[in-house]
Formats: structure tokens, sequence, C-alpha cells
């Protein structure tokens, strides 16, 4: 006759198992991140070489940059749609303060480089601070408010180009844009710089400490003296800089500034954050996971060009790859809160 587990040996195997499950959401993206690479390497041998390693980062840079942003605004429990309008603003604030040649027909205003720089990084947070405003003050949703935004931004660009694309960008962002140096491009730097100060930000201050908070029991934050909507507020800021920044050097990188040239880049940057397994209610993920994120989507996307899949099949691979993510999101979220339960 079986002897029934003694609970002493049956309590640590729970708490492994909780663990493994509250653990669901980093670990699910890091298996796929192994078996996408895994299977274009052995379906192309172009994939695995050092130059398409290269072309991976460079690809992933601009949609990374704006990621930064995003991840502190959905650490909240809060999403910004307006991201990627607002870094196609910043693209075009950059190039028309930016003498242009003279076959470009848009009446512009030329400024030194320097200026046209600091107005397209002030222009970006105005509207984070239009958005910030929406969701602390009036109260609308953030869903709401960053959709109005995201046509007010897309005016912004249509008002100033008039359906032309401009080109010509300052010095300084035409080099981190475009440029590299000793074979490592400006822009991976750059995203590099980005992910860091960020990681540090939310992980080692005040402030990180706060978005977590918020995102994880706003009621809770409040009553410990968090000023929510201030870091909300925040939050939504760094979104709209972060895209700035990005916009203003994929620009540099294209070779142009157009309308809607960064709409592609919603879906890209909110599914690095998402399939990296940062939660979308918020308190649970960070860096480390959009950094998982977006090197899945590089992957996928790079790896798909090596094997030659069809444009449009490709297109609805992401999309699939989205829905499992939001799938196991939500998933793991209910686990986590059966793991807490079981653990104790």
């Amino acid at each position: 006759m079986t002897m029934p587990a003694q609970p002493s040996l049956r309590k640590p195997a729970m708490r492994r198992r909780a663990f493994l499950r509250s653990q669901m959401r980093n670990i699910a993206p890091f298996v796929t991140l192994i078996a996408l690479v895994a299977f274009f390497w052995v379906a192309s041998p172009s994939f695995a070489t050092m130059d398409n390693v290269a072309n991976i980062l460079t690809q992933i840079s601009v949609a990374g940059i704006m990621a930064v942003g995003l991840t502190f605004v959905i650490l909240c429990a809060e999403i910004d749609l307006s991201f990627a309008a607002i870094a196609n603003a910043a693209g075009i604030v950059v190039a028309y303060f930016t003498t242009q040649a003279s076959y470009v027909n848009v009446h512009n205003i030329p400024l030194p480089g320097g200026v046209a720089i600091v107005l397209a990084i002030l222009a970006s947070a105005v509207l984070g601070l239009v958005n910030a405003f929406g969701l602390t003050v009036i109260g609308l949703p953030s869903f709401i408010m960053t959709l109005a935004m995201m046509q007010i931004a897309a005016g912004i660009c249509a008002l100033l180009v008039r359906g032309q694309i401009v080109y010509a960008v300052p010095d300084l962002v035409k080099e981190l844009g475009a440029g590299s140096i000793g074979g490592v491009p400006w822009i991976v730097i750059v995203l590099a710089a980005f992910l860091l100060v960020g990681h540090i930000v939310l992980t080692y201050t005040r402030f990180g400490r706060y978005v977590y908070m918020v995102g994880g029991n706003r009621e809770a934050a409040e009553y410990s003296g968090v000023n929510v909507n201030r870091v909300l507020a925040a939050v939504l800021v760094i979104s709209a800089v972060c895209a700035g920044v990005a916009g203003m050097l994929g620009v540099a990188h294209f070779g142009s500034a157009q309308q809607n040239e960064f709409d592609g880049y919603l879906l890209d940057a909110i599914a690095a954050v998402v399939v990296g397994g940062t939660s979308l209610f918020g308190g649970r993920g960070g860096i480390g996971n959009t950094i998982i994120g977006l090197f899945v989507l590089g992957v996928l996307n790079n790896g798909l060009d090596h094997v030659q899949i069809d444009s449009f099949l490709k297109i609805l691979i992401r999309g699939l790859i989205l829905l499992a993510a939001l799938i196991i999101n939500v998933y793991a979220q209910n686990l986590r809160s059966g793991s807490v339960q079981e653990a104790d």
C-alpha cells in the first residue's frame, strides 16, 4: 500500500510548481526566441552570420527606442496608441526646421541644427503632456486620449509637409541615424543606451518603484502616498520623448520624412513589450522582457525574409504570434493568482 506523501515533502514541490507557473510570462518568450533561432538557423545557412545579427540589431532599433517608453506606460496598466504618430511628427518637425534642397517643394523654416533637434524633442514632450492632461486631469481613458492624439499628430504632419517628402536633417541626427563607429551603427548604440537607462530607472530608482506600485495596485499606491497622477503623466511624457527620438533617428536612417512613415511601428513596439512578457495588467515585467520581445520580433521578421515566406503570410504569422502572446499574458496572470494561493 502506497503511503501518502508527507506534508514536508509535498510543500517544496508545490512551491516549485507555483514558482514555475508564476514565471511562465518570462519563460515562454525566452523559449520562443530559442526555438525561432534554431529553426531559422537550420532553414537558412545565411541566417546565423555576424552580418545578419548586425542587420537584426539595426532593424529593431527604431521600434526598440519606442518600446522603452511604452514599457513604462504598460507597466502602469495604461496604453499609448499615439507614440508612432508622435515619432512621425518629431521626424517631420526636425526636417521642417532644416534647410532642404531647392527641389523640395516645402515652405519650411530653416534653423540651426541644434535648435531643430530641441524643437522636435520639445514638440514630442508637449504632445505627451497633452496626453497626460487628458488622462490625469480630464479623466479620459488612456486608450481614448492617445487615440485622439494619434489623429492630432497625424494632422500636424500633414500640415507641415502637405503630402510632400523632405530629406535633409541636422548633421547630428544624420550621423546617429545612419552613421556608424567602428563598424557598429550609432542607432544600435543609442538603442542600447535607452534600454540601459530605462532598466536603471525602473530597477534602481524611487520613480521606478512607483511605476510598479501604480501598475500593481493603484489604490494601495495612493494610500502609500504616491502621487499616482504625476507618475501617469510622467510615463506618458517619457513615451512621447522616446518616440520623438526614434522618429528623428528613423528619418535619418530611412533617408526621408513623410506622412505615415512610422505607422507600422505601432504594432511592432506594442508587440515587443507584450511578447516579451510585460503584463498588460501592469506591475509585472520590465526592460529585460522588452529586450527579449524585440529579439523575438527581430528574429521572426528577419528569418521569414531568409526563408522567402510570402510577405502577406509574414503579416499573418506576426499577428498570430501577437495573439499567442496576449493569450499567454492573460493566462499567466490567472496562473500567478493561483500560484500565490498555492504557495501559501
